[in-house]
């Protein structure tokens, strides 16, 4: 068999490998493409010098520059202020207030990555759904959407189109404008928002009703550990005569003495000081148990051996944010109680059954926290931004005196790269040093900004997408694919593209999607004698319409725990609107790109 061959089927196996790997999430997704192109280094269907070139791609580049400009505009107020604004013009109509939130987010989504606005903008939608007594699942997935609506009306506004930018100049097409989407970018969006406005609204499920903790959401179930004090009233009670028992809505999942596991005993044993009991149970059943005052609550790593005392204690929630420092820790590694004299009282995670040891459960982006602690301690959790605040919208220190630094230099980028003075990438790298050398935000603050998940999940997709390039496994699938439409016409073929690649944004990242799809969808616009411009004109809208699961994009991963959402009320709300978003890119595309 020719070594050409060999190659081809190698880069195949291995696309497919990691379609796979990204849909099971059984290893992180930039790990899986980092792994990937490793294969292909160690091979040798890529050099070193090739795979050393991919780094140099000017899409990531940017992306990463823009983090940090998102993050200046974040830290300086910008975005908090705008979303405050937006719920202050709402007065006293709820359904305006969702309009003005919707407005605000897909206006900021336009200029910064939208992700950071949908984090910011959350506890505010919470507050705002609260005041007027409408549960926050009514609210959030509209964000969420309107957020995705606005990233697609110009260059900056989300990394895909970036990215999708990037791998275009690499096969010889001119970059895009800066504005040069935003025309059909607000046609479509205009589209989605009218279905969510008539249609959408009614499928809204109301996911969050009052319940015992203020921002809670009863009915999910928290994973906790309790520790039974060697004086508590418990000791020598076995679990239904200490009221640990599913009638109570407390499941007793593992009793732990002395590091040995009493699983299988949990129907004979009796209760001893030192005993560590992991339970599932519901936020209102958690705060009972901690007023009851016979248990500790947290980790086995030092938080039970003691009470909290001294500062009055207050209960909130937060979650973990897509970039959030915590990402990958165990419970029992981190040291709040020490840092900030706050407890970990349980643990949620949406769409997941938490039954591993407590202290042992490693946290993931979207991950919600129950915390008990003096309000100080919580007050300075919060602002490190580690947490995003559930409860209500966090006092972050705002450096405001910063903040036309922040929109000048944010505003500087798009003039510029509209009159093309300079390429997006050098423009986005200036700006971003500049705020941070002025001040806007600290070098800290500016790493921490940066999502290196997503820049080394792009950079290993990048390597992968070069070696279909190179190998021509590309080229193989556009003219398999090509010879199965070849009687299309170029309309038809253009459809094929964008819905393979919302498909496939369902399923694994949209950034991963995009740029798998990119060289394929310009090699089928050359078996079909069209221009390519408008097929990743196709992949660039289709790659960030992902509505109809919460894991195809950030921004819906984020609303889906923060909101308590079930994974089927994305399918039913974003599924038409998939379909909806198709048929109307696919009339729109061919009038600003030709396809002849």
């Amino acid at each position: 068999m020719p070594w050409e061959s060999i190659q081809i089927g190698t880069v195949l196996a291995l696309v497919g490998v990691v379609f796979v790997a990204f849909a099971r999430e059984k290893l992180p997704p930039d790990l899986v493409a980092l792994i990937a192109f490793s294969i292909l280094l160690a091979t040798g269907i890529l050099s070193t010098n090739e795979a050393l070139a991919v780094f140099s791609n000017s899409g990531p580049i940017t992306v990463a520059a823009m983090f940090v400009l998102s993050a200046a505009l974040e830290r300086t107020g910008v975005i908090d202020l705008a979303g405050r604004a937006a719920v202050k013009a709402a007065g006293a109509s709820a359904r305006r207030a969702l309009i003005a939130m919707v407005g605000g987010a897909m206006a900021a989504s336009a200029f910064i990555n939208n992700t950071p606005v949908v984090v910011v903008l959350t506890p505010v939608a919470i507050m705002l759904a609260r005041s007027f007594g409408i549960a926050p699942s009514r609210f959030l997935i509209p964000l969420s959407f309107a957020s995705i609506f606005g990233g697609t009306t110009t260059l900056i506004g989300t990394s895909t189109n970036l990215l999708v930018n990037g791998v275009m100049t690499g096969y010889g097409q001119p970059s895009l404008g800066m504005f040069e989407i935003t025309a059909p970018g607000v046609l479509v969006g205009l589209v989605g928002i009218t279905y969510m406005a008539l249609f959408g609204r009614w499928l809204l499920p109301d996911r969050d009703l009052p319940g015992a903790l203020p921002g809670g959401r009863p009915g999910r179930a928290f994973l906790a550990e309790l520790l039974i004090p060697h004086d508590s009233t418990l000791v020598g009670k076995t679990l239904p005569e200490a009221r640990l028992v599913a009638n109570k809505g407390i499941g007793v999942l593992d009793v732990i003495r002395r590091d040995h596991s009493l699983r299988d005993e949990l129907d004979r044993l009796t209760l001893a000081g030192g005993d560590r009991v992991v339970i599932h149970s519901s936020v209102a059943s958690v705060i009972g148990l901690r007023d009851a005052g016979d248990l500790f609550f947290g980790t086995s790593a030092g938080h039970l051996v003691e009470p909290i005392d001294g500062q009055p204690a207050v209960i909130m929630e937060g979650i973990v944010g897509p970039n959030s420092r915590l990402v990958g820790f165990r419970l029992n590694d981190l040291n709040f109680r020490r840092l900030y004299g706050v407890y970990i009282l349980a643990v949620h995670r949406q769409g997941a059954d938490l039954r591993s040891d407590f202290g042992s459960v490693r946290l993931r982006a979207g991950d919600t926290l129950m915390l008990e602690g003096p309000a100080e301690g919580l007050r300075r959790l919060f602002d490190r931004r580690v947490l995003v605040n559930l409860t209500e919208p966090s006092e972050q220190p705002f450096r405001r005196d910063k903040a036309p630094i922040a929109v000048g230099a944010v505003a500087m980028v798009m003039i510029l790269a509209a009159l093309e003075v300079l390429p997006i990438a050098a423009l986005a790298l200036i700006a971003a040093t500049a705020v941070v050398a002025l001040g806007c935000l600290s070098a800290e603050d500016a790493y921490g900004a940066v999502e290196w998940r997503i820049l080394f999940l792009i950079f290993g997709t990048l390597g992968l997408g070069l070696a279909m390039e190179k190998t021509g496994a590309a080229a193989l699938i556009a003219n398999q694919l090509g010879a199965l439409v070849q009687n299309w016409g170029p309309l038809a073929v253009l459809a094929a593209v964008y819905l393979l690649t919302s498909v496939l944004s369902e399923l694994i990242s949209n950034n991963a999607a995009a740029i798998l799809m990119t060289p394929i969808a310009m090699g089928l616009a050359a078996q079909t004698g069209a221009d390519p411009r408008p097929f990743a004109m196709a992949v660039l809208f289709a790659a960030s319409a992902s509505f109809a699961t919460p894991i195809g994009y950030q921004a819906n991963t984020f609303v889906y725990n923060a909101g308590g959402y079930r994974f089927t009320d994305f399918l039913r709300i974003g599924l038409p609107l998939n379909l909806l978003n198709w048929g109307a890119a696919i009339l729109v595309i061919p009038v600003f790109w030709p396809l002849r």
